[in-house]
């Protein structure tokens, strides 16, 4: 029997490069067979919209931080048309904090948006109910969605807003005496507020209003992940030269909105 030649450029798989390749077959079939099942997810997001679970009984609070992800859910997967749109933005508009007079601008205090109810009528020690409550990331999720949704944002007076974001600034322009930013009066700061602040001011067409930085959550502590991402985001909304546009109400960069779109 004659000798067969030999395949000088071919050698036997080893038992590791058989198993790596068995791997990467499995991956590939599992990638093959999932798919984004669209109408099982829009049903999650109308229920959503229509009425929570239980289970999120203790997120009453951030009543209009489920909303937005709800309603902004509903715009990536295409569904926003499934909602009353002035339903939405009338609901949202009456979590508004609104000074009684002039002379309370000047009281310290931050005039937005309430997060829910229970931060809107919030009963004090005195037995009363006080109506101002408002945080700059419950104002970001409210003027968000009321974009999304398409309202006409210059229809509203914003100046008491944007007057009373005054209020949580120091004397030298800066919010916490360290430096960083605030949700509220009397609240420590926290780097992740510099997107609140930054974005209420571009969704208002007033982003030159604020200039700013940082990467961790305190003064002194190391960076991460997290209040970097916010911090990236933040310098962006400030038009940094060499980052990217961000879509505010998204919360990613203007060109995967764009894709999204498509």
């Amino acid at each position: 029997m004659a000798e067969q030649p030999l395949d000088l450029d071919s050698s036997p798989s080893t038992p590791g490069e058989q198993e790596e390749g068995e791997q990467e077959e499995c991956i590939g079939k599992l990638l093959a067979d999932s798919s984004f099942e669209r109408e099982r997810h829009l049903m999650f997001l109308q229920m959503m919209y229509q009425m929570l679970p239980h289970h999120y009984q203790s997120q009453e609070i951030n009543r209009l931080t489920l909303a937005y992800f709800a309603i902004s859910g509903l715009d990536i997967v295409g569904s926003l048309d499934t909602v009353d749109k002035d339903e939405v933005a009338s609901w949202v508009l009456s979590f508004r904090a609104y000074p009684e007079d002039i002379a309370e601008i000047n009281d310290g205090e931050f005039y937005g948006f309430n997060g829910s109810r229970s931060s809107q009528y919030h009963s004090d020690d005195a037995g009363g109910f006080s109506n101002n409550h408002s945080h700059l990331a419950s104002t970001y999720c409210a003027l968000a969605i009321l974009k999304i949704v398409g309202y006409h944002l210059t229809s509203i007076d914003w100046r008491p807003l944007l007057m009373t974001m005054r209020n949580l600034q120091q004397p030298d322009g800066r919010q916490a005496s360290d430096g960083g930013f605030q949700g509220r009066s009397n609240k420590p700061s926290d780097t992740c507020y510099a997107f609140w602040v930054g974005a209420v001011l571009k969704i208002l067409g007033a982003g030159k209003l604020i200039d700013y930085g940082g990467f961790s959550k305190f003064p002194d502590e190391l960076p991460d992940l997290y209040h970097s991402y916010y911090g990236f985001i933040a310098f962006s909304l400030l038009e940094e030269p060499g980052l990217n546009s961000i879509c505010v109400e998204l919360g990613i960069t203007e060109a995967a909105a764009s894709a999204l779109r498509k």
